[in-house]
């Protein structure tokens, strides 16, 4: 039996990993990259995805939809795909794969229910798959166990149930952890360098928070790279604590952070092009401009 064709949107970090594992199985993955960056389509080449000319053509010839991109882009995405289909009468099987609350995840299922075609939703929680430890699809909706196929190769499948809005739960409230605190992180040492006390603190953290110390130097310097799409990412995660009857204010602050950092001359890196040789003083103090810059804006 042949093996199902992938349109996966788009081929962004995880995306193009993700699509790298597919390809790998023997899946045709296919794309759009009219109007991508000159790094999406290198990206996209690098792991053998194939260019269609567009929406339409991806979802005639698609047996599965993954849609992996920032949160903000994801229910627009799900419109323009339910029209293509609502207009073309065609069929597949859309997988919402993006870092959004249960209410997104619901108004994103009715726009597709609307269309005539199945979701299921899926939240990814690790790295991308071939850089470290195993990435974790977890699925759920009511045909979760038909992407079954995705297990293996660096992903590991984690069925939940019927319930379509639980894969975004898990990765709201783990995401809500891992990515919070990286803003903790930052904002810790911002505040530092711009009080004075770099120094003494860094010290501190360093003789008596050795955990903390530690991945304050292996991560924080490269936080800009995802700044942008991971502020957009606590925007939904305050929305999920607020629903839920948390504070939604906590993430409202990390999302501050993350602009700020998104404002910063290294926003322009990305994880393939990040300087490794800055040390953690070097990138606060750039953190720091940023921030100064952002408080005496009028």
């Amino acid at each position: 039996m042949a093996k199902p064709t992938i349109g996966l949107m788009s081929p962004g970090d995880m995306g193009h990993a993700v699509a790298g594992v597919l390809v790998e199985k023997g899946h045709r993955v296919i794309t759009v990259l009219s109007g991508r960056s000159d790094l999406t389509k290198t990206r996209a080449e690098r792991v053998g995805m194939e260019d269609v000319t567009d929406l339409k053509e991806l979802v005639a010839e698609s047996d599965f939809i993954f849609s992996i991109m920032p949160p903000e882009r994801a229910a627009g995405f799900a419109a323009d795909i339910a029209a293509t289909i609502k207009a073309n009468g065609e069929s597949t099987i859309f997988v919402e794969c993006n870092a959004i609350s249960p209410d997104t995840t619901l108004a994103i299922e009715a726009m597709i229910k609307d269309a005539g075609v199945t979701m299921i939703n899926v939240g990814i929680i690790g790295p991308p798959p071939g850089h470290g430890p195993m990435t974790h699809f977890y699925a759920s909706g009511a045909e979760f166990d038909c992407i079954n196929f995705i297990d293996g190769e660096g992903i590991k499948f984690m069925p939940m149930d019927d319930d379509i809005t639980k894969a975004s739960a898990i990765k709201m409230c783990y995401a809500g952890l891992t990515k919070c605190m990286m803003t903790l992180y930052t904002g810790v040492l911002v505040t530092a360098e711009l009080l004075g006390i770099s120094e003494e603190l860094q010290s501190e953290i360093a003789d008596t928070q050795k955990f903390h110390w530690e991945a304050m130097n292996k991560r924080v310097s490269m936080y800009a790279c995802d700044a942008g799409r991971w502020a957009g990412e606590m925007d939904q995660i305050s929305d999920t604590f607020g629903s839920a009857g948390i504070t939604p204010n906590l993430h409202k602050g990390a999302a501050d952070i993350f602009r700020m950092l998104d404002t910063s001359p290294l926003s322009v890196e990305t994880r393939e092009t990040y300087d490794k040789s800055r040390t953690l003083q070097q990138s606060i103090e750039i953190y720091a401009a940023a921030a100064q810059k952002i408080k005496e804006q009028p």
